[in-house]
């Protein structure tokens, strides 16, 4: 009897023996890789399949040609809505189909048009390698470096591209309507030049999906998925007039540490591909990927209705249908802890693209937007067609609020679509988000 209860002392003794000494190997290993980092994005695009030159700047006789590169350095320039101290890109080849050489990646804070602030330029790496390759369908993020990045400030994200994109059937990763001036240079690699030698102007994001920043546990991110009303089509260019830019700004007065990041596209559906993949097979990619995500607002389905009318590439949807695929986007935000918001549609009557504008997508517009008012599914509803109709017809977007198309709203349009959210349905998800964390 003595011997089995030696037995079992020695057996435990050895037990603990044992556990105190993963314990030890966990806190060694812990004190070599130090703190965990919580990161946060602070910008972000949504890639899509590089489309073709416009025809008109097409020669006659000639097809029209997708962008190239060939030994040459993109500047490329983002509107931060958080800050932080620490930083990392993320690059992509999501469209791609063959391997995209990166020959060198360089960022910095953005003093005035192409050039960069004295002293801010830091060179990235890639696993400790200065230079990298993006499988095809894939994505890399960059090792993180130190840098002050401010809140609501611009970044400059140099990419040196040493290879012929043209040389290859592979499409590119882009977002086309950037609505902001990125800058490509002259032959050669020229990471952290404080201006781009030869640079010419071009309006969209090449192989960009987001930036992150190492931020306070409390502090999370909205992602806004969407179409081109999200994407800020028809807002001034430069200008950061998109209206998630106003709503980064008011988070920001409000002292409010949240990171709003735009994954809206021109063109975009629920229920369809077309511009861009539909919203229910990006939201992996696009949305429930972000670092620190709590929150999702939606404004998808004018195109579902539009783009059906004009390209009748398929029967319009019907309200039950849209809804469907809403109720989709709900169920897989939620299993994944977020706060799911949506914005009613826009009023769009008198559109100047022929054909977009029907009576039956009107009504349709009209039952979805009913669902969104009374369904309660969504954890909160920002009426945007209430804020942006004209009281005296409200199938039309208000006049001082429209951009002239009739489709799309103005700067102003958009800074009170901005106004209409109401920032408490994010403080309460925060502090949800905070309890859960």
């Amino acid at each position: 009897m003595k011997l089995r209860v030696v037995a079992e002392v020695r057996a435990v003794l050895g037990l603990a023996c044992c556990l105190a000494f993963i314990g030890l190997v966990q806190l060694s290993l812990s004190a070599q890789n130090g703190p965990i980092e919580h990161w946060v994005g602070t910008w972000a695009t949504a890639g899509v399949l590089s489309p073709s030159q416009v025809p008109a700047q097409t020669p006659a006789g000639q097809a029209p040609r997708p962008p190239s590169f060939n030994n040459q350095t993109l500047r490329q320039i983002v509107h931060t809505s958080i800050g932080g101290e620490r930083v990392r890109i993320v690059l992509t080849n999501t469209f791609g189909t063959r391997a995209l050489a990166i020959g060198g990646a360089h960022v910095s804070l953005r003093d005035k048009g192409g050039a960069i602030v004295s002293g801010s330029d830091r060179a990235l790496t890639f696993g400790g390698a200065q230079t990298t390759v993006i499988p095809p369908g894939a994505i890399i993020v960059s090792d993180a470096v130190n840098l002050t990045v401010p809140q609501l400030g611009d970044m400059a994200i140099d990419l040196y591209l040493p290879g012929d994109t043209a040389a290859t059937p592979s499409p590119l990763t882009i977002h086309a309507g950037a609505r902001q001036t990125n800058y490509v240079s002259s032959t050669g690699s020229h990471l952290g030049a404080p201006e781009l030698p030869g640079a010419t102007p071009i309006q969209s994001w090449f192989f960009l999906a987001r930036v992150e920043v190492v931020a306070p546990d409390r502090v999370g991110a909205i992602v806004t998925l969407g179409d081109s009303i999200t994407d800020g089509y028809n807002s001034t260019p430069d200008t950061n007039n998109r209206w998630p830019d106003h709503l980064a700004r008011r988070l920001a007065a409000a002292g409010s540490s949240m990171g709003v990041l735009n994954l809206g596209i021109d063109g975009n559906r629920v229920l369809m591909d077309g511009a861009g993949v539909s919203a229910l097979a990006r939201l992996d990619r696009d949305v429930l990927v972000q670092p620190g995500v709590t929150h999702v607002l939606v404004l998808e389905g004018i195109n579902d209705l539009g783009i059906a009318a004009l390209f009748k590439d398929g029967p319009p949807p019907t309200p039950a249908e849209l809804i469907a695929g809403h109720r989709q986007l709900i169920a897989r935000a939620h299993a994944r802890g977020l706060k799911i918001f949506a914005a009613t549609l826009l009023p769009y009557e008198g559109t100047v693209i022929p054909g977009y504008f029907t009576a039956a997508g009107e009504t349709t517009r009209q039952a979805f937007n009913q669902w969104m008012r009374t369904g309660k599914e969504y954890d909160g509803i920002i009426d945007f067609d209430a804020v942006m109709r004209d009281p005296a017809q409200p199938t039309k977007i208000l006049p001082r609020y429209d951009s002239g198309d009739h489709l799309h709203p103005s700067d102003a349009g958009y800074q009170a679509m901005a106004n209409a959210f109401d920032l408490a349905l994010i403080k309460e998800g925060l502090r949800e988000a905070a309890v859960a964390r």
